[in-house]
This record gives C-alpha cells, sequence and structure tokens, in this order.
C-alpha cells in the first residue's frame, strides 16, 4: 500500500463519518480516528509498519517495527481563497518554479521590479528567487498587469508557489 492509497483512505473514512477504522494487511497496519461526530476538522492517523518475517533481511534505510505515524487531514479553510481576485477565472497566476527567497528587488537599494497596477510585457523581470546563493530572475510569461503580488519581500517559496496574479487584458 503506498502512501496515495493510504491518503485516499484516510480522506474516505472522515468522510464517511465513522469514528475508528482498522486496516490489517501482511506488512502494515493502519488504525484511523477521526474526532466524535467530526466535531474537529482533522483526523488523526496511526501507521504501523510491522516486519513481514522476523529473518526478512535488513533494508537500506532502518526501519523501527511498531513506529507510530501521526498524520492530519489539511482542513479546508475558507480564508485560504477569501480574496475574490485569487478565484477570478480571467486572472494568470505566475508561479514559483524553484524552492527559495523570494525578493521584489535586485538590492535592498533598488526599486522594486514590479508593483500593484504595473504593466509588463512577456519576459519582463517580476522577481528574483534565490536558491543556493544564485539569484534566479522571474520573467513575466505573458503580457499584462500585474493585479495582485502574493508573497511578502524575503519570504520563502516553495515549488509552484503562486507569485502574481496578472491580467492579461
Amino acid at each position: 500500500m503506498d502512501i496515495k492509497e493510504i491518503q485516499n483512505l484516510i480522506r474516505f473514512v472522515a468522510k464517511s463519518g465513522a469514528h475508528e477504522v482498522k486496516l490489517e494487511m501482511e506488512d502494515i497496519k493502519i488504525t484511523i480516528k477521526t474526532a466524535a461526530d467530526n466535531v474537529l476538522p482533522e483526523s488523526q492517523t496511526i501507521v504501523q509498519h510491522l516486519p513481514a518475517m522476523p529473518n526478512a533481511a535488513v533494508p537500506s534505510t532502518p526501519v523501527v517495527p511498531n513506529t507510530v505515524v501521526e498524520a492530519e487531514i489539511p482542513a479546508t479553510t475558507a480564508a485560504a481563497h477569501s480574496d475574490s481576485e485569487e478565484n477570478d477565472p480571467n486572472l494568470i497566476t505566475i508561479k514559483s518554479p524553484i524552492i527559495g527567497t523570494f525578493y521584489r528587488k535586485a538590492s535592498p537599494d533598488k526599486p522594486a521590479f514590479v508593483e500593484v497596477g504595473t504593466d509588463v510585457k512577456q519576459g519582463d523581470i517580476l522577481c528574483v528567487v534565490e536558491a543556493m546563493k544564485l539569484f534566479n530572475e522571474i520573467e513575466s510569461e505573458l503580457s499584462g498587469k500585474i493585479v495582485k503580488i502574493l508573497v511578502d519581500d524575503a519570504s520563502p517559496v516553495e515549488f509552484d508557489q503562486p507569485l502574481f496574479l496578472i491580467d492579461p487584458s
């Protein structure tokens, strides 16, 4: 059973209203417990890996039998996408192509590359993302107007994290 199947099982149990589900297979034992009457928005999961055979070969990554791992189902919040701008289907989202630190300026004494309301052309530099001491310029993929800057200056960003909203009209 892979992690995707476990995540799907957790979602299914959370939606079903069941309070506890136990699943035992050859090499894995899963117990999923949800809050009574689903009062809480999160579920608790306990995953135990049991050895398939007592004399099994030692894996390259040590696994401790009966290890308890707790995972949470993320609660859906309306606050995450509360702005109507972010839900506008006419806006294009520019996302970070790498993990790093987001900077709106080339250096502290320089002006920001773009501000809200700035008209940009395809290829214009929107920001830089610093990763491992290298500053990667993030260019606009299209022409349009900057509607919203979604990340604060000098903040860490993840791969594929939305950075800007652009109105292409």
